[in-house]
């Protein structure tokens, strides 16, 4: 995440540098197109940590999944015994 925030604040002093260099010597006219890229990294921040946070939550599902898989196998393996044996009751009847 620190690299995300790093990347936030060099996109911003780039924008802030083509703003200055885009606009003649006016400046409310900087002051607004400073604002209006500031407005697009904000958006482009805010886009790489949801990327980020999507990203983390799937690590976390799979190492969810991998920690749980064993258990599965071993819950399915009771319970193909448990059908297995009411198989054998049911056809000794």
């Amino acid at each position: 995440m620190k690299a995300s925030l790093l990347l936030l604040f060099a996109c911003t002093a780039v924008l802030a540098v083509v703003a200055r260099a885009d606009t003649p010597e006016e400046p409310k006219a900087l002051v607004q197109k400073v604002q209006e890229l500031a407005q697009k990294a904000s958006a482009m921040a805010k886009d790489a940590f949801s990327r980020v946070h999507e990203s983390e939550a799937a690590q976390q599902a799979r190492q969810w999944l991998a920690d749980n898989a064993e258990l599965a196998k071993q819950r399915l393996a009771w319970l193909k015994e448990q059908l297995a044996e009411l198989w054998k009751k049911a056809s000794a009847m």
